[in-house]
This record gives C-alpha cells, sequence and structure tokens, in this order.
C-alpha cells in the first residue's frame, strides 16, 4: 500500500495559481521538482503509487503523483532529493490542515479523496463552500 507526503504550498495563493506555476515549468521544459534537505526514509513506499499532497492557506486541497526521488545537489553543494512530480494536479477534498515545516508523512486511510465532477454540468462546488460545509459537519 503506497503512503502520501503532505507539503506547505509555500507561496501559492489558490490552487489555480499552483497550476499556474507548474505549467510555466512545463512550458519552459522545465522539471516538475520539489527538492527537500532528507530523503525520505519510506521511498519504496512512496515510489509505489504515493502522491504528493499540496496544503495552501492551511487547506489540503489537491494531490499530484510522484513518480522519482532524486539525488540532487544544491546550490551551496550540499546532497538532497528531488521529488519528482508527474505533470497534473488533482482536485481533492478540502481538508483543514495544522501548519508544520517540511514534509510529513500521510498514510493512505487518512488521504483525502479527490473531488469528483458533476456529470451533468461539469462543475464542482467552489473549494471554499465545501470546507466550509465540512467544518460544520454538513459534509
Amino acid at each position: 500500500m503506497p503512503v502520501h507526503l503532505k507539503k506547505l504550498s509555500v507561496g501559492s495563493e489558490s490552487f489555480e495559481a499552483l497550476q499556474e506555476w507548474q505549467n510555466s515549468r512545463i512550458a519552459a521544459q522545465m522539471p516538475l521538482m520539489h527538492v527537500t534537505r532528507n530523503r525520505p526514509r519510506r521511498a519504496d513506499e512512496i515510489l509505489d503509487g504515493g502522491s504528493i499532497y499540496w496544503i495552501i492557506k492551511g487547506v489540503m486541497c489537491a494531490r499530484q503523483s510522484i513518480i522519482e526521488l532524486r539525488e540532487v545537489t544544491r546550490a551551496d553543494g550540499r546532497p538532497a532529493c528531488g521529488i519528482v512530480l508527474a505533470p497534473g494536479l488533482v482536485k481533492v477534498a478540502p481538508t483543514r490542515m495544522r501548519i508544520f515545516q517540511g514534509w510529513r508523512y500521510l498514510e493512505a486511510k487518512d488521504a483525502p479523496h479527490d473531488v469528483l465532477v458533476s456529470e451533468e454540468d461539469g462543475e464542482e462546488m467552489p473549494t471554499s463552500m465545501v470546507a466550509e460545509l465540512r467544518e460544520l459537519g454538513l459534509l
């Protein structure tokens, strides 16, 4: 069973802003990679179908498949781990998260479900509304 990572998307104001930033990197033919100081010890479980779950403004709102953990070197010459991501963000059910530094493991059983789009009109509820209804216990 895969294990996932959760990570703050520092500087992102919204899901759309993160998506736009990633699209600009893809257009510039740059890899989608998050560089972190430490290689996850549970690498085999992560590479067995794991994703990175992005937290924006205290709400986990998107996930992205992890395709590789690559050894890289930082600008200061120190070794690091590059978490290589597949293109394409998937919206997930908005879930409030406490702020933390770095990344944390996220067990598959605790990961929020992907947001489904209505087959009738192709629309979904705004993420802020879904988050508020969840806080009220209505979803």
